[in-house]
């Protein structure tokens, strides 16, 4: 009589420097759309988890911000999350592109040499490359980490994510898996209707608009046949404020507008969405507006 298979199951953290694909990866290897994803620097401002469960395996994958040089208290609070994600992974998803150079962000880097974590290196978007460029650049990456095994890929045109989810899969240590394996995120649907209208600002907005809002959401009424969501936009200035709202409520709308239906797909059911703008001063180095807005204070 064969012996049941053992049960695997671990956390799985998504680490690298801005725009180079970690929350397309990670949408990408779970399956679903969790993590906002724009050009802009700092799209992903929490960790995120998405969990993928088979028969006898239980993946925790973790979004993280991308790794920057703090500037502001907010954005501290941003790396924490990073810092922790390497403390507390079973396996180390480090991701970097065809375009970056492996000296920026060094000190990660050196991080990742110290520690006795099964890393992966993802290059990403490698259909922007071609061979012999490719080739150079996994021998630079080998001699900055040679421990780590080399994965060339594409998250957007989802090129080599099977090979790396079975290696991800055969990493995983024994162990009962962690969540229910009905769930595929940590996260509450009021979270991913707040990243869905940041997302909007994010690509409606540019300058300081984008880094200088915060999405809260007041309301959320399950309604029979809809939601019923009410959010404020934190700008930091009265100035920020005129420009988010537009001319006669132009540009708001437009945001409202988008993350609505981009809210009925995500939730599958009719929204209702009301925006409103509220000026806190300052909130990027506020402890207390931090906390409240879910950047947990070291």
């Amino acid at each position: 009589m064969s012996k049941p298979a053992v049960h695997r199951s671990g956390f799985v953290n998504i680490i690298g420097n801005p725009n180079v694909g970690k929350s397309t990866l990670m949408n990408a290897l779970v399956g679903e759309r969790l993590s906002i994803v724009t050009s802009k620097a700092q799209t992903t401002r929490h960790r995120i988890m998405g969990i993928v469960n088979g028969d006898d395996y239980q993946i925790v994958y973790s979004d993280t911000p991308g790794i920057l040089r703090p500037s502001y208290r907010l954005q501290e609070r941003m790396m924490d999350s990073v810092d922790t994600a390497i403390g507390d992974a079973d396996i180390i998803l480090y991701v970097t592109d065809v375009i970056e150079s492996g000296e920026k962000n060094i000190e990660y880097i050196e991080k990742l040499q110290r520690i006795n974590v099964p890393t992966l290196l993802v290059i990403n978007k490698i259909d922007l490359s071609n061979q012999h460029d490719l080739e150079q650049l996994t021998a630079q990456w080998r001699a900055l980490l040679p421990n780590a095994e080399i994965f060339p890929a594409s998250a957007l045109e989802k090129f080599n994510l099977d090979n790396l989810f079975n290696r991800v899969v055969a990493l995983l240590p024994p162990s009962p898996p962690w969540y229910d394996k009905e769930v595929f995120t940590d996260r509450n649907l009021r979270f991913f209707a707040s990243e869905i209208i940041r997302e909007k600002i994010l690509l409606n907005y540019s300058k300081e608009i984008p880094y200088c809002t915060e999405v809260v959401i007041e309301g959320f009424k399950e309604e029979e046949e809809l939601y019923r969501i009410e959010a404020i936009i934190h700008v930091m200035r009265d100035s920020q404020k005129g420009i988010l709202i537009g001319s006669q409520g132009s540009k708001l709308k437009r945001v409202g507008t988008q993350a609505r239906k981009d809210m009925e797909t995500f939730f599958e059911r009719k929204v209702f969405l009301q925006l409103f703008v509220k000026v806190a001063p300052n909130w990027r180095e506020d402890k207390r507006r931090l906390k409240q807005f879910g950047y947990v204070e070291g």
